[in-house]
């Protein structure tokens, strides 16, 4: 398989995720992707707090959604409540509205930052629109977002086979019946607590995360790992065709299990742990040494 077909099979691969982040001038918004309406819903929460600078979006939006109640505006109405990632990793439902919607609603918010808001929207469903006739174009753009942040063309392409290895195991776990949120996430941590030695949770506080995507603060060799985890799991299930969600956990263990190996071999030669507090930016940065040292033993 060329490049520009590994490319076009990881975009329509990602296009299919419902989850994602969109960043306005370095603010995040949450939004969930609906295929079967060819709709963008983002959190309202999110860009109120964004166009208000509030501190407490969420009162904010409460405040408002009242007032716009009372005069009767439609707006209310058209808005859905989705699961979305929180910021402690756990899926709630919160208050979502489609662009067309989130036009109406910013007209209700005194904000600078209106303008600029609507154009940024217009873009990202032209970027939609762009990506469902060539979904390579959004695999390119995350290539070319994670060259901005300072990833290394190596760890990118890492990163970016990942993706593909992660929804290959995602389908699986969708077609052994399990449910995408919370026993997708328990079934994740067993994988981690069975190659790394440490569950999700506490690898990202050893890398010092919070909203952060664990993935995209793996270096090459975590990440190596993790994919070996998860693609082992995947061949695993296929061939076993685990029931319930005790049988998925247990061959979960088993496929993180073959990373695990791995990972004790390698150390075992290197004499140094694979599982580091340094995050890939650090590294790709060329940091000493030393630095480095001091990362992993006191996290970045």
């Amino acid at each position: 398989m060329n490049r520009k077909e590994h490319l076009r099979r990881l975009g329509k691969n990602t296009m299919k995720q419902s989850q994602s982040l969109a960043f306005f001038h370095q603010n995040t918004v949450r939004r969930h992707w609906d295929g079967g309406k060819d709709l963008w819903y983002f959190s309202i929460v999110d860009v109120v707090s964004i166009l208000s600078e509030s501190t407490d979006g969420r009162n904010y939006w409460k405040v408002l959604k009242h007032r716009l109640k009372e005069e009767g505006s439609e707006v209310v109405t058209k808005c859905n409540q989705l699961k979305m990632q929180a910021a402690d990793g756990k899926l709630y439902l919160t208050d979502a509205a489609d662009t067309e919607t989130l036009f109406r609603l910013i007209q209700s918010i005194p904000s600078p930052k209106a303008e600029p808001f609507k154009l940024w929207l217009a873009q990202v469903g032209y970027e939609r629109v762009e990506e469902t006739e060539d979904p390579e174009l959004a695999m390119e753009r995350a290539m070319k977002t994670y060259l901005k942040k300072g990833y290394t063309k190596e760890w990118i392409n890492q990163r970016l086979k990942s993706i593909e290895v992660r929804k290959d195991l995602t389908d699986e776990w969708q077609e052994r019946g399990m449910k995408e949120g919370v026993e997708y996430a328990i079934l994740t941590d067993e994988i981690t607590k069975a190659w790394a030695d440490r569950s999700v949770k506490d690898y990202k506080k050893l890398k010092n995360l919070k909203k952060q995507n664990l993935r995209d603060n793996l270096t090459n060799l975590e990440l190596v790992l993790n994919m070996l985890a998860e693609v082992s799991t995947t061949a695993i299930s296929k061939k076993k065709q685990p029931k319930g969600l005790p049988e998925n956990q247990r061959i979960a263990r088993q496929g993180g299990m073959v990373a695990g190996k791995a990972r004790k071999e390698i150390e075992r030669r290197t004499g140094e742990s694979v599982i580091t507090g340094a995050n890939a930016r650090a590294l790709a940065a060329k940091e000493s040494p030393k630095v480095i040292r001091e990362k992993v033993k006191n996290g970045p």
